[in-house]
């Protein structure tokens, strides 16, 4: 019962610890995700297969404004639905339906917003004369991976990076301003970040007038499209020019953003911690936590 928004939003910096969201900026999610709520209870309630007449049944114990509370809290604490349901008055399996109907809700949201660039606005980036040849709308691309329970008898998700099984996700960003741009499908961890950004459809999505920029693991981002930029590798049998340190160096600043962005993302616990849930619905929670922190102001530390 604490947990309600009529007892929780009146203890603010709880409200924003355990959400990840100011009290206004979920009143604001609320207010923007109403509609693809009520549409999608619309059609779960006239299913052809449905037998009972609308309105019947027992009434829902929370409100819609819960509803959406509950699985945001999930997506940021991750607690058990146990825990949850003793949080919020009601029974685990109560919980285990609220999240299965809230989150596409919430994927939804986070991908309608996700937006490339806007080339009539205005940008202030100062960058230095060693980065002069990238576009001043650009794009970083960059992946990270979560700890998933070991599919039986598959080391089909085994990363030789992490020393565990994991999936990945790819995240876009804008350079400007760090808003994520484009959310990828879930891959296993092993999957190279170079192909699961051809895989991803990224590069055919991209408008042609936009850069794309990536870490060393994009290596091969300038055979892959024109505007494409990733640091300068070392000779092989060479010392390297002194002339590519200073530009990896200037490239390593310019790419941060991206970095900070995932961080923002991994403080949600849903995509950080190990999963619980057999890599089912991966994407869709990533997609939701993209949604939730392109409405924080920017590089926010909540």
């Amino acid at each position: 019962m604490i947990m309600r928004y009529e007892y929780l939003s009146q203890h603010a910096t709880v409200f924003q610890k355990c959400s990840g969201l100011t009290v206004d900026l979920f009143d604001q999610l609320v207010k923007d995700v109403l509609p693809l709520y009520l549409e999608a209870e619309e059609d779960r309630l006239s299913h052809r297969h449905r037998q009972r007449a609308l309105g019947a049944g027992h009434p829902f114990e929370l409100d819609v404004r819960d509803h959406l509370l509950l699985t945001v809290i999930w997506l940021r604490l991750y607690p058990i639905h146990e825990v949850l349901a003793y949080l919020f008055g009601i029974s685990d399996s109560t919980v285990s339906r609220l999240i299965e109907r809230v989150l596409p809700i919430l994927e939804q949201s986070g991908r309608d917003g996700m937006r490339w660039p806007d080339p009539g606005k205005k940008r202030r980036r100062q960058l230095p004369d060693l980065l002069k040849d990238i576009p001043e709308l650009t794009v970083l691309v960059d992946s990270f991976e979560q700890r998933v329970q070991r599919p039986p008898h598959d080391d089909s998700h085994y990363s030789g990076k992490k020393k565990q099984h994991t999936l990945k996700s790819q995240i876009t960003v804008d350079s400007d301003t760090g808003r994520i741009v484009d959310v990828s499908n879930s891959v296993p961890g092993p999957t190279a970040d170079i192909t699961l950004l051809e895989a991803s459809g990224l590069l055919e999505g991209l408008p042609e007038d936009v850069g794309l920029g990536g870490d060393l693991a994009y290596l091969k981002l300038a055979k892959l499209r024109q505007q494409g930029f990733s640091p300068r590798r070392k000779p092989r049998g060479k010392d390297r020019p002194p002339e590519d340190v200073l530009y990896n160096r200037a490239f390593s600043q310019f790419r941060i953003v991206v970095e900070q962005t995932i961080g923002q993302v991994r403080r949600f616990q849903s995509v950080t911690a190990t999963d619980r849930n057999h890599r089912q619905h991966h994407s869709a929670r990533v997609a939701a936590v993209a949604g939730l922190v392109n409405r924080l102001p920017r590089f926010a530390l909540a």
